[in-house]
This record gives structure tokens, sequence and C-alpha cells, in this order.
């Protein structure tokens, strides 16, 4: 069952994003708060980090019926394409104003994989191994949380940390997540099936099975 597991495994990379970003935010607004001096204005500080939540909150209104509508790998393919957009424009952040756009965009790729990449991975996972795979989001947006708080020590230790690049080196696995979900990740079966496009739905089912015979 490679297939599945390889599938579940790219899908939750997903996850590990959302961690990353939430664990960089924290880290990162230390320094934002000393460059555009907002000491003194909480409320803009807690914009800045809300601001992705606020995205993730919008979109998950819409993704599940949207999914529905296009499918489960398209929606993945636009949230990565979100997380990747989100953190170019946050590395280049000139003021407080594009660091909120960016972490809008940042955040409606996030609520896109919070809500399909559980979905996905419930749909494709085989009976036997399916229990496991569904702790992949959470194990991965965990791992995501620790990677990214060891690179903010990292860099909090340098003469002039940047906020700009803690944030951007999101770019860096985002990439990688668009071209795993461009290039690699199968659509749902569920959801071909539901369409009524039962060959592609086989073909789909063999690989992520590792074998011929999936009538059942």
């Amino acid at each position: 069952m490679r297939g599945a597991v390889l599938a579940a495994i790219a899908a939750a990379v997903g996850n590990l994003l959302q961690g990353w970003d939430n664990a960089t935010i924290a880290g990162a607004v230390l320094y934002i708060k000393r460059e555009f001096n907002l000491e003194t204005q909480p409320a803009a500080e807690g914009l800045i980090v809300a601001m992705s939540l606020i995205g993730a909150t919008l979109v998950t209104t819409c993704s599940g019926a949207m999914s529905d509508w296009c499918g489960r790998r398209p929606m993945l393919v636009i949230s990565s394409a979100f997380y990747f957009l989100g953190s170019l424009v946050m590395l280049w952040s000139p003021n407080v104003y594009v660091l909120l756009l960016a972490r809008f965009l940042d955040g409606l790729g996030v609520g896109l994989a919070l809500t399909l990449v559980p979905l996905y991975i419930s749909e494709t996972a085989p009976p036997e191994i399916r229990g496991t795979l569904s702790t992949l989001p959470q194990f991965m947006g965990s791992g995501g949380m620790f990677l990214s708080y060891c690179m903010v020590f990292g860099m909090s230790l340098l003469e002039s940390p940047s906020w700009r690049l803690m944030l951007g080196v999101l770019s860096v696995p985002s990439l990688v997540y668009f071209l795993l979900m461009v290039f690699y990740l199968p659509e749902s079966p569920r959801w071909l099936v539901s369409k009524g496009k039962m060959a592609e739905a086989r073909k789909v089912l063999q690989m992520l099975c590792g074998r011929e015979d999936v009538s059942g």
C-alpha cells in the first residue's frame, strides 16, 4: 500500500506548513513590532497574528462545497499556491498593510489544507491503514511547529535577525508542496466515482492499493 501512504504524506505536507506558519509568526512578531513601532499598538500586533486565522476561517465556509464541485486535488493545488504566494509577499512586505495581505493569503492556504487534507486521506486510505494515516495531519502539523521553532531560535542568534526571512522561508517547503500537488497527487477515487468517472477511479485505486484487482 505504498501508493496510499505516499499520497497521504504528500497531502499532509499542507498541515506541516500550517504548523510551521503558526510557530514562525510567534517568534517573528517580536521583530515586526520593533521595525513598525507597534509596541504601543497591540491591536495592530494582534491583527498581524490573527489575519491568517481570519483567512482560514473564511475559506473553510465554502471549501467543502468547492471541493465537491471541482475535486479534492484542484483545491489542494490552490491551497499550495496560496501558501507559496503568501510566503513570497511576506518576504517582500514593505509595510504593515502588505504584511496583513500576505498573512490573509497564507490563511487561505491554511484553511483549505486543514479541511481538505483529512478528507482526502480518509477517501484514499485503504481500510486496513486508514486509522494510522488519519493521524498524519496532526503529526505533520506538530512536526512543522517543531522545525519552525528550531529555525526561529537559530535565526534569533544572528546579529540582525530578519523577520522577513523567518516568514519567507516558508516559500521553500510551499514550493515543494505545490509541485507534489500538481505532479504527483492523484484525485480522490471516491470523488471520481461520485462524478461517474469509474475508469479513472479504478486506475487511481490500482495505484493506491498496489494491485490490479480493485473490484471490491
